[in-house]
């Protein structure tokens, strides 16, 4: 009987400690979180600290809905159309750092997170930035190359399939960047892993869509903006939230 009780106290003592964390407000830090370093760049409330990329304001193409932010489908645009609605937070640029952010893609849903973005007029914002790739891989039609899938280095390192929730749920993706030394953590697995500005870096892009991109080809950046894509797909972002390394 002891043997039982000490094993259902222990159960408690478990479920109590854990009710913190359950009960955690979206777009929010614990006390933990801020004493490591943590800091919010979405607030839940307003786009504070967000414009469009070489512009000045948000894109008239992002709302806030359900305690996120969402880039939906730009007026008089078709389904896979962006409407130049690619956005960067801009009141800091990161080097060494490690990036959480939860994503949910609509079906058939396309865009992307990019690190180290430099702003270069008349040029996207994947001109010279490593991208996260967001997909429905199920639907979407961009899904029959294996580095194209959710949580890949796009159309570089492919990620594990297995590890992605399907259109409607919310994934979490964490990209840790240390001295070059890169890692993708999809829900909880880590999927992906490469060094930047290595040899074996360079012959990732040789073998990509990337190689001809003069961008790429100077090199990657050392530091730079945290963007996110609009690539004409509703695509919702929360809890988005950094610590530098």
């Amino acid at each position: 009987m002891k043997k039982y009780s000490l094993l259902f106290l222990m159960i408690a003592i478990a479920f109590l400690t854990a009710l913190p964390s359950m009960g955690q407000k979206l777009n929010t830090l614990t006390e933990s979180e801020k004493n490591e370093g943590w800091m919010l760049l979405f607030n839940g409330t307003d786009f504070t600290g967000w414009r469009q990329y070489n512009g000045t304001t948000m894109p008239k193409n992002w709302v806030l809905e359900d305690d996120a932010m969402k880039v939906c489908t730009g007026e008089g645009r078709t389904p896979g159309q962006g409407a130049n609605g690619d956005i960067i937070y801009h009141l800091k640029e990161f080097s060494n750092f490690e990036l959480s952010l939860d994503w949910r893609t609509s079906k058939m849903g396309n865009s992307g997170i990019f690190y180290y973005v430099k702003e270069v007029p008349k040029q996207p914002i994947y001109y010279a930035a490593p991208e996260v790739q967001i997909l429905d891989n199920i639907d979407a039609t961009d899904n029959k190359i294996a580095s194209h899938l959710a949580g890949s280095l796009y159309d570089m390192i492919a990620a594990d399939p297995k590890t992605v929730k399907p259109a409607g749920e919310w994934n979490n993706i964490v990209i840790s960047v240390k001295d070059g030394k890169v890692t993708h953590t999809q829900n909880g697995v880590k999927v992906v892993e490469y060094e930047l500005w290595t040899p074996a870096w360079d012959a990732l892009v040789e073998n990509s869509k990337f190689k001809n991109f003069p961008g790429f080809i100077a090199g990657i950046a050392k530091s730079g903006y945290i963007g996110l894509q609009d690539h004409g797909y509703p695509i919702c972002f929360r809890n988005i939230k950094i610590r530098e390394l």
